[in-house]
């Protein structure tokens, strides 16, 4: 079995965790609101504005013998740069403010995830940050083009709302299958362990920024 089959497994009991997180079983049940959607775009702005930094972060810290990871993580810096502005345009056509967004600031769930995932590549073992790759790109691809079609069709928003999600969830398939061939050629056993770690607390924290979304207020029932 490779390592990327052992990353999953390994990690199963905290990616379920993530998965059962109230707000998004109710998303995919079609049961959102506009805050509360308007509440993720803004939390994954705030992450998602770190990819690109944190990629290059990654690629400074390689020591000589995991220089081969280079052009893989070149490919990710470039497919990545961008992504967040397309975030701030589904705030936009959402009928969000997304200025305020672009100059705002995170939640404490969102701002604590991407300290650790800062951190993890200061002053731990770097490739840890495939954790964070491995939750937040495996989390697009299992939910984020059902999660889309329930919450347009529960909130009647444009497509252009949602382009974040949709592109995410397409594009993060080949994303997967990438970073599986990536994993599978990681052998020692403290990157493993690194990555395995990391992956387990990034559910966590992806979860926290989850459960710190508002929820919607339950519907009153017809008299």
């Amino acid at each position: 079995m490779g390592f990327h089959a052992t990353l999953l497994e390994q990690t199963t009991e905290a990616r379920n965790g993530l998965l059962a997180t109230p707000i998004i079983q109710g998303a995919l049940r079609g049961e959102v609101s506009w805050p509360s959607y308007l509440a993720f775009l803004r939390e994954a702005f705030h992450h998602v504005r770190h990819t690109v930094p944190l990629l290059k972060a990654l690629r400074d810290q390689l020591p000589p013998h995991q220089a081969w990871l280079e052009p893989a993580l070149a490919e990710y810096i470039e497919e990545e740069a961008g992504h967040d502005e397309w975030i701030l345009d589904d705030i936009a056509h959402a009928g969000g403010d997304a200025e305020a967004v672009r100059h705002g600031a995170p939640g404490v769930a969102t701002e604590v995830m991407v300290a650790y995932a800062y951190d993890t590549i200061a002053r731990r073992n770097a490739l840890g940050f495939f954790g964070m790759v491995l939750v937040l790109e495996g989390t697009s691809v299992s939910l984020a083009l059902h999660a889309a079609d329930a919450i347009q069709n529960a909130l009647a928003l444009p497509d252009s709302a949602f382009s974040y999600l949709r592109s995410h969830g397409t594009l993060d398939q080949e994303h997967v299958q990438h970073f599986e061939l990536l994993m599978d050629q990681i052998h020692d056993p403290a990157d493993q362990a690194a990555i395995v770690h990391a992956a387990r607390v990034f559910y966590r924290l992806y979860g926290d920024v989850f459960r710190s979304l508002p929820l919607p207020l339950p519907q009153k029932e017809s008299a």
